[in-house]
C-alpha cells in the first residue's frame, strides 16, 4: 500500500511562537526520524502548513492572529525543515484538505494511506484525518508524532480518530519499520 507522510503545522508559531504548545518539543525527534526514514525509502513527505491572510481568516476569531503567510511564524521549525523533493501545501483552515491541493497531490502520487503527524491531535490532525477518511484514504497516526495542549485533548483526539475514522494508532518506530520493509521489497 503506497504511503505518504503528512506533517501538520509544525510551525514556529505553534512550537515557539504566539500559539506555543509546550508539549510539541517531545514529538519533534520522532517526526524527524520518521520523515528521514520516509525520504530514504522514497515515501513522500508533505507539509500541511497554516498560511493565513492578515485580518480576514476565520480562525482568527478563535485563536487570534497566527501563522501569517510569508512570516517567520508560518515557517516550519528548523529541526523539521523541508528538503528537496518534499511537498508543501498551505492551508487556511484546520484540515489539510479543505480548499487545498492535498487530494490532487496524493492521487498523483498514487497514495492509499496517509501517516499523519504534527499538531494538534484534537484539531488540525483530527480535521485532516476526517477529510482523508471521507476521500477514501487509510489513516495511520503515530501517537508519539502528534500532540496537543493537554493530555485530555491529545488522548481524546486519538480515541476519536480510532472511533470515527478507524485510524490505526501506532508509533514512529513501527512506521519506520514498515516503510523500511516496503523499500526492500
Amino acid at each position: 500500500m503506497k504511503k505518504a507522510i503528512i506533517i501538520v503545522d509544525m510551525l514556529n508559531d505553534f512550537v515557539t511562537g504566539s500559539l506555543k504548545c509546550e508539549r510539541a518539543e517531545k514529538i519533534i525527534p520522532n517526526i524527524k526520524k520518521l520523515a528521514e526514514a520516509a525520504r530514504k525509502a522514497g515515501t513522500p513527505v508533505i507539509y500541511s502548513n497554516d498560511a493565513h491572510i492578515k485580518e480576514i481568516d476565520g480562525e482568527f476569531s478563535v485563536w487570534g492572529e497566527h501563522a501569517l503567510a510569508g512570516t517567520k511564524g508560518a515557517e516550519v521549525i528548523p529541526e523539521l525543515s523541508p528538503v528537496s523533493g518534499d511537498f508543501i501545501i498551505p492551508k487556511r483552515r484546520y484540515s489539510g484538505f479543505f480548499c487545498t491541493e492535498m487530494d490532487m497531490l496524493l492521487r498523483e502520487l498514487k497514495t492509499e494511506e496517509v501517516i499523519i503527524c504534527g499538531l494538534h491531535t484534537h484539531l488540525c490532525v483530527r480535521h485532516t484525518s476526517a477529510d482523508a477518511f471521507f476521500l477514501g484514504y487509510k489513516i495511520t497516526v503515530p501517537s508519539d508524532c502528534v500532540d496537543s495542549f493537554t493530555d485530555a485533548d491529545h488522548f481524546g483526539g486519538l480515541e476519536y480518530l480510532k472511533m470515527a475514522y478507524k485510524a490505526r494508532i501506532t508509533t514512529a518506530d513501527e512506521m519506520i519499520g514498515e516503510i523500511s520493509q516496503n523499500q526492500s521489497l
